[in-house]
């Protein structure tokens, strides 16, 4: 099986790059976007040494998913999905404030929060909580978007203070980030899932704030299994999730957390495999539809061409 890790593309009418931790970022005319999901994963804001068959595609095509059962509640950028993992749409003037919200006390907060930290991004936590405990309501934790390294805490206070976001269009921003999350909630526990926590990038098409990049994906969410959920909680247990948070364990437990002096540890093929099995399973578990894996012989050749096809034609 290969991994789509690093490539250059010839789309048409192709004006710049942008080269992500995941995600390869095309500048084409007419105002389009076109990003390709690669095979590349991160984690602690690092790149690992190797990429996850078919991780791309399962990132597009759940993102697809949710930005169409999405696009009553706010306007998003995709136009169309020309490669199983391409997606073209709109670009739009991003906005460089990531809205993370959490439903759950897990991952980043459940670490701040064991380390005695009760306020997260200007954001009030009781005590008497435990890792994986639900809040007692969602709560939005913003964070600056990095080029490069990681990406920052900061409450809607200092975003305001310090000019980072319109008011107006922060508040704006809230208010989707709310709603986008009760839906993804709604739609993961018709799959018996719980969504956990999750983040949104927004933009501006000619003024008005859109929806940009990925959403519900397991590269930006975090998924409990709803089934068993209350008696692991119950017994001190870990919960059963569908994330990359198990790779963070992985690398944790081989000694890496992304700081100086720290060795990525190399990723055994099986371990990768094991990778590849549960991004294919959020997929299927998440939209209920049977994975079709996309002939990965000639990857770079086929987006090539399904691409300026499209582009051809638009």
């Amino acid at each position: 099986m290969y991994a789509l890790t690093n490539n250059s593309f010839e789309f048409i009418g192709k004006t710049a790059v942008y080269n992500g931790k995941v995600r390869d970022v095309y500048s084409l005319e007419n105002g389009l976007l076109a990003m390709v999901a690669t095979d590349r994963i991160s984690a602690f804001d690092h790149i690992l040494p190797k990429g996850i068959p078919f991780k791309g595609q399962v990132l597009n095509e759940v993102a697809t998913m949710f930005l169409n059962a999405t696009k009553d509640i706010v306007p998003n950028w995709l136009v169309a999905i020309p490669d199983p993992s391409v997606a073209i749409g709109i670009a739009c003037e991003p906005i460089r404030v990531e809205m993370v919200i959490r439903g759950y006390l897990a991952g980043h907060a459940a670490r701040e929060y064991m380390l005695g930290k009760r306020t997260l991004c200007g954001v009030r936590l009781p005590d008497g909580l435990k890792e994986n405990d639900r809040l007692p309501t969602p709560i939005i934790t913003p964070a600056t978007k990095a080029d490069e390294g990681h990406d920052e805490d900061i409450s809607k206070e200092d975003i305001i203070e310090k000019g980072l976001v319109d008011e107006a269009i922060y508040n704006q921003m809230e208010q989707y980030t709310y709603a986008l999350f009760e839906r993804g909630s709604q739609m993961a526990a018709e799959r018996g899932l719980i969504l956990v926590d999750t983040k949104y990038e927004f933009g501006l098409n000619n003024g008005v704030v859109t929806l940009i990049d990925e959403i519900h994906t397991p590269d930006s969410s975090r998924y409990f299994y709803a089934d068993g959920y209350k008696e692991r909680q119950l017994n001190n247990e870990p919960q059963k999730q569908l994330s990359k948070e198990f790779v963070r364990q992985w690398l944790i437990e081989n000694g890496f957390q992304g700081l100086d002096g720290q060795q990525m540890p190399q990723m055994p093929d099986a371990f990768v495999q094991t990778i590849s099995e549960r991004y294919i399973e959020l997929y299927e578990r998440i939209t209920g539809q049977k994975f079709q894996r996309a002939d990965t012989q000639n990857i770079v050749a086929r987006i090539e061409q399904n691409v300026n096809s499209f582009l051809q034609n638009y």
